[in-house]
């Protein structure tokens, strides 16, 4: 298991626990791996344009995969400039 830590637009820390491929398809996290690494979690925009709009933040869901916080949630208003394709 894994957790990965990410701050949203307002400044609030995050943290998704799940299984290593669902943050690192490759098989870059392991027990010999030196932390913290940078990851990716799959999402789909919720709300706004997407990436390229010009909304400044965007909603995001981190259902692709399943993937909440330990309390179930799984949207997040996340700055734009964070998500890549």
């Amino acid at each position: 298991m894994v957790e990965v830590q990410f701050t949203d637009a307002a400044g609030r820390r995050w943290s998704l626990f799940d299984k290593a491929p669902i943050f690192a398809a490759l098989g870059e996290l392991g027990p010999d791996t030196s932390y913290p690494v940078e990851v990716t979690v799959a999402c789909a925009v919720a709300e706004g344009d997407g990436p390229g709009g010009d909304d400044e933040v965007v909603t995001v869901s981190t259902l692709p995969h399943g993937v909440t916080t330990p309390d179930g949630r799984q949207e997040f208003t996340v700055r734009r400039d964070r998500l890549i394709r």
